[in-house]
C-alpha cells in the first residue's frame, strides 16, 4: 500500500467518481448509493430491503464494477450449505491430508443475493466473516481479503419462501436500507436504455482496492469530539430504556454509527463530526436492530422508526461538538 495520505481534495474527487460511476446505472437513488459508499469506507456492511425488481441486486452490482477489487456473488437458496460459503477441507489422495478450498466469501466485496431465502445456518455462516474479516473451518483460521465489504439482498419476511434474520445477524449490518419504486422518469429512462445495451457493461472501474484503503485510513481520521461521542452514546442509551422497544441499540451499533458518521462528515467535507452527522444516520443504523414491544405495532406501521424519531426529540444535542 502507498504511504501517501490522501487529501481532502483527492478523497473528495475519489468518492465523487465513485458515486457518478454508480449513478449511470442507478438512476435516481442517490441516498442509496451514498449509503453503500458509507458502508464500504466505514467497513461496515449493507443490507438492501426491498421488494424484488427495484435494484437491489444492481446496486451492488454497480458498486463492485465501480471499484477494482475482487467480487464473488452468492445467490442464498434453501439448500445452500455454510461450507458453500466459508470453503471446505477436501481429502487431497496426493498428499495424504486434508486441504482448504476457499468458499464465495473470499473476496474482497461480496454479494449476498436474497440472505434470507437460506436457512438460519447457512445465514450464521457470514457471522464471523463478517464481524473478524475471517473464517474457521476445522480449527484452522483463515484471513479474508482487506477490504471486506459485503452487500447483503433481502425480500421483505412476509414474503413466501423467506426466513427471518436472526438478531446477531442484523447486528453484523452496519446500515439497512431500502431502495423503493424509482419515479415516473427513471422508470420510463430504464425501459428505453435497458432494452438496447446491459448499463453494467458500460462501468469501468474508477478506484481500485489501495484507493479504498486509503480512503479508509482518510475517514477514520476525521474528528469525533467527546461531546458528539457522548450523544451517539446517550442516543443508544435512549433505545435501550425506551417502553416502545423490546430491545435496544447494542454497543456495536454505537461503534458503528460514530464510524459512519465519520464518513457522512468526510464526504461532506468536513474534517469533523457534528450531531446532525449523527441524527442523519440513526434510522438506519439503528432500526434494523431494534425490536419493538408487544403490542406497539397496533399504533402505526414503523414502529421503531417512530421510537427513533421521539428519541431524537428528547435527547439533548450539544451545543459544543467540535472541542
Amino acid at each position: 500500500m502507498d504511504d501517501t495520505r490522501y487529501t481532502s481534495e483527492q478523497f473528495a474527487a475519489r468518492t465523487s467518481a465513485i458515486m457518478s460511476s454508480i449513478t449511470e446505472v442507478i438512476d435516481g437513488k442517490a441516498d442509496a448509493v451514498r449509503s453503500a459508499l458509507v458502508c464500504l469506507l466505514a467497513q461496515g456492511h449493507l443490507l438492501i430491503e426491498d421488494v424484488p425488481g427495484v435494484g437491489k441486486t444492481m446496486l451492488a452490482r454497480a458498486l463492485a464494477a465501480s471499484v477494482d477489487a475482487t467480487v464473488r456473488r452468492i445467490q442464498f437458496t434453501p439448500d445452500l450449505l455454510p461450507g458453500d460459503v466459508t470453503g471446505v477441507s477436501v481429502y487431497n489422495p496426493v498428499d495424504r491430508e486434508f486441504e482448504f478450498r476457499p468458499g464465495a466469501v473470499f473476496a474482497q466485496i461480496v454479494l449476498a443475493d436474497e440472505i434470507n431465502r437460506s436457512s438460519p445456518k447457512t445465514q450464521s455462516a457470514l457471522l464471523e466473516a463478517m464481524e473478524e474479516g475471517q473464517v474457521t473451518v476445522d480449527g484452522r483460521t483463515h484471513t479474508l481479503p482487506d477490504p471486506f465489504l459485503v452487500v447483503a439482498t433481502q425480500n421483505p419476511f412476509e414474503m413466501e419462501g423467506t426466513y427471518a434474520l436472526p438478531e446477531a445477524q442484523r447486528d453484523r449490518f452496519m446500515m439497512r436500507i431500502s431502495m423503493g419504486y424509482p419515479d415516473a422518469a427513471a422508470e420510463a429512462l430504464m425501459l428505453r436504455q435497458r432494452d438496447v445495451k446491459n448499463p453494467l457493461a458500460s462501468i469501468a472501474p474508477v478506484a481500485d482496492a489501495n484507493d479504498i484503503s486509503q480512503m479508509i485510513a482518510f475517514a477514520r481520521s476525521v474528528h469525533v469530539s467527546p461531546a458528539v461521542e457522548e450523544y451517539a452514546v446517550a442516543l443508544a442509551h435512549a433505545t435501550r430504556s425506551d417502553p416502545s422497544l423490546h430491545l435496544g441499540a447494542s454497543p456495536r451499533a454505537t461503534l458503528q454509527l460514530v464510524r459512519a458518521a465519520k464518513v457522512w462528515a468526510a464526504l461532506e467535507e468536513r474534517d469533523f463530526v457534528i450531531p446532525d452527522d449523527l441524527t442523519a444516520l440513526l434510522v438506519p443504523v439503528f432500526a434494523h436492530r431494534l425490536l419493538p414491544a408487544r403490542g406497539v405495532h397496533r399504533a402505526g406501521a414503523q414502529p421503531v422508526e417512530a421510537a427513533l424519531e421521539q428519541i431524537m426529540e428528547r435527547v439533548r444535542v450539544p451545543l459544543t461538538a467540535r472541542s
